[in-house]
């Protein structure tokens, strides 16, 4: 289930998500809705850090949107997330600027990290995240960083998809997990949690990140 290299949660179900959307492609409704369970809790998550309570509603136009242009994706199961995932965060984003409030992570709550998965130092990071006291520093992240947390640790994808994500160069994507997860380690007593997959030279490109 993976050496620490990368948060594992999401990644352990990719080949039977890549199928599920290739059956849902040729219109196996079944097969949408076994995607859907899939991947809903980590995307719900990621929307949570973004737009609070709206959450489910901001879930529900991305998912309209995702079925809606099914047959246009290309890709596995990575991809399939990293896909969503876009589509969620520019309906977040749409949802804020109609609100006319800063998208930052406003609103993390218990339930949006705690999530099963194996034991690594990034679900150690996750297991401490769910008190009060830790919600609240992820509250006081930058937006950069704490996106690129819940991108990389709740939703699952790898350093180059987060990038897509966000639009932005993998170096600073990379920078902005790392300075997150080190961050909340220091302050959790998970003094490893940053360094267990999104290092990757990380302490070396800070001049990426502006």
């Amino acid at each position: 289930m993976g050496h620490g290299r990368e948060p594992r949660r999401a990644q352990a179900y990719d080949g039977e998500l890549g199928a599920a959307v290739a059956r849902a492609q040729d219109g196996d409704e079944n097969a949408f809705a076994v995607a859907y369970r899939i991947v809903q809790p980590g995307l719900l998550g990621y929307l949570r850090g973004l737009v609070g309570e709206d959450a489910e509603d901001v879930a529900s136009d991305a998912w309209l949107e995702i079925s809606r242009d099914l047959g246009r994706f290309r890709g596995d199961g990575a991809g399939f997330r990293g896909w969503t995932a876009t589509i969620a965060r520019h309906r977040a984003l749409d949802h804020l600027r109609r609100q006319r409030v800063r998208p930052r992570g406003t609103a993390l709550e218990q339930d949006v990290l705690d999530l099963p998965g194996p034991h690594s130092t990034h679900d150690q990071a996750l297991e401490s995240i769910s008190t009060e006291r830790a919600l609240e520093l992820v509250r006081s992240l930058p937006r950069d960083q704490a996106e690129a947390v819940l991108l990389r640790v709740v939703v699952g994808l790898d350093g180059p998809s987060v990038a897509r994500v966000l639009g932005k160069r993998p170096g600073a994507v990379r920078t902005a997990a790392y300075r997150g997860l080190k961050r909340l380690a220091r302050q959790l007593g998970v003094e490893d949690a940053a360094d267990a997959g999104v290092t990757d030279g990380g302490s070396r490109t800070l001049g990426e990140s502006k």
